[in-house]
């Protein structure tokens, strides 16, 4: 379970000296008041700390060096109540290495028409303290948000909040541990990339595990391990008879339960947040983990398949931003076209391993032949995902930088019973359309892996890739063709 209310922002409002200790002591109880209304905030997932005012070179130094080093703290939202000279900030902004919110907002709404004086002038500067340490910030080419907006308005909230969601996975990502088995599948480009480059850039680590290493660990799970995992699957989903104990097929519902059972204990015992395996490298498994898979990504582990380490560590950040939201975040990939000129529709699914956290209805429990891999039959989950707002995202290495690529999609309901097609699957409409989403995709060099997503918007991810320092590229409703490749070559030009 994943608790974003463990997570702090620090509040740390700007001013100076200058003022006196009475204008100072009214700051302060601003600020307080509105950090207390932020943390208060529906909106907003993570807490909202409360900071003293910073008044100097060493106290904004003292304050962000201590940001860094707390280890809760996921990020600063910065404000200036007066106006606090940016020099002061030099020093601190340099050594901040979290994210950084500045919020653009005064303590009242409105001007108090009748009463406003110097006084009320001098102790409500934002609208120009503000634009002083906005001009420092970009001066030292610093990533941030900027927000703007009075601070109780809920679209000011919003905007906190996921900035919040983006750095909730940008922390997580800090440290982090993905187990590859095996190594990429053969001769492909796209999932493979510079493991070394990407823990520079985004902090996680990669590496990879011979299979035997699960296989040891598989042949040591229990009996009644396997019973205990087994009751889970009759208690939570749609089982047939013959999988079920003394049935024709539950020898393969056993192995697919002893394959879960060790794959936790191996991603538990290691500290790890999220895998990869390639079906070409299982000897010694009896069969393809595809339910094993299904289940520890609906709890929160990152995955991807055939060694796409990328996406694995993408659906983790995915699941970390989304926590708490309705709807789901998984492993995705385009897997084939529905060209009817009237409804042109993208299938997306794969060959086992969909996020049952994105299941419309109760899943179906089945054993079918895969046809690939060269396993017994599997066990997975079977369902549909439900229509609405969503997106495809993919980060890939273009070979002197990395790369994010979101296209947002609308997903339908899946009408059709597809009998046949015994796999989890969804059914969207690129935007802004079939023709010119997939082409732009691809001109942007997209993956055909993806993280799937039903509650994160495009502009959490911006935020996600700004802080990770990469480009970002969006194909939405008012994408064309030209608007794209001339984006493409900007930043090709940007980044060199």
């Amino acid at each position: 379970m994943i608790n974003l209310k463990t997570f702090e922002v620090w509040f740390v409002t700007g001013s100076q000296n200058l003022y006196g200790e009475e204008t100072l002591k009214q700051v302060a109880a601003h600020s307080q008041e509105l950090a207390k209304g932020l943390d208060a905030s529906g909106n907003i997932p993570v807490r909202v700390v409360y900071k003293p005012t910073v008044k100097s070179t060493q106290e904004i130094y003292d304050t962000l060096v201590a940001a860094n080093t707390a280890e809760n703290v996921i990020g600063v939202i910065a404000w200036m109540h007066t106006f606090s000279p940016a020099k002061m900030w030099i020093r601190g902004l340099a050594a901040l290495k979290k994210p950084l919110l500045h919020l653009h907002t005064q303590f009242n709404r409105d001007i108090p028409w009748n009463s406003i004086d110097m006084d009320f002038m001098n102790l409500n500067q934002s609208a120009h303290g503000d634009r002083e340490f906005g001009f420092m910030v970009s001066r030292m080419r610093k990533n941030r948000k900027v927000v703007v907006g009075h601070w109780q308005d809920p679209e000011v909230e919003k905007q906190i909040g996921d900035w919040s969601r983006a750095a909730a996975g940008w922390h997580d990502w800090q440290g982090a541990k993905i187990a590859r088995f095996g190594d990429n599948m053969r001769f492909v480009a796209v999932t493979d990339g510079d493991k070394v480059e990407a823990e520079l850039q985004f902090g996680f680590s990669v590496n990879s595990y011979g299979i035997g290493d699960l296989v040891a660990i598989i042949n040591e799970v229990s009996h009644t391990e396997i019973k205990e995992q087994i009751a889970v699957y009759n208690a939570e989903y749609t089982v047939a008879d013959d999988l079920k104990e003394g049935g024709e097929r539950y020898a393969s519902v056993y192995e697919a339960a002893r394959i879960e059972v060790a794959l936790r204990k191996f991603l538990v015992d290691g500290g790890f947040v999220g895998f990869s395996d390639t079906f070409e490298d299982l000897h010694g498994m009896v069969q393809l983990p595809g339910l094993a898979v299904q289940r520890l990504l609906a709890e929160g582990y990152g995955f991807a398949g055939e060694g796409d380490w990328k996406t694995a560590a993408l659906v983790r950040a995915f699941k970390v931003m989304g926590a708490g939201l309705a709807g789901g975040n998984g492993f995705m990939e385009d897997y084939t076209y529905h060209f009817d000129p009237n409804n042109e529709l993208v299938l997306g699914s794969h060959m086992l391993e969909i996020d049952a956290s994105l299941a419309a209805t109760k899943p179906s429990l089945e054993v079918h032949p895969l046809g690939i891999g060269g396993k017994a039959d599997p066990a997975r989950l079977v369902f549909n995902v439900a229509g609405g707002a969503a997106l495809n995202a993919s980060i890939i290495d273009v070979g002197n930088r990395f790369r994010m690529i979101v296209n947002e999609v609308e997903a339908v309901e899946v009408e059709n019973e597809l009998p046949k097609l015994p796999v989890a699957r969804v059914l969207w409409k690129p935007l802004p359309d079939m023709k010119t989403g997939c082409a732009a995709w691809i001109y942007a060099g997209g993956a055909h892996h993806t993280a799937y997503s039903q509650n994160l918007s495009a502009e959490i991810i911006q935020d996600f890739a700004e802080m990770a320092g990469i480009e970002f590229i969006r194909i939405g409703k008012n994408t064309t063709i030209d608007s794209i490749k001339n984006e493409l070559r900007w930043n090709d030009a940007s980044f060199k």
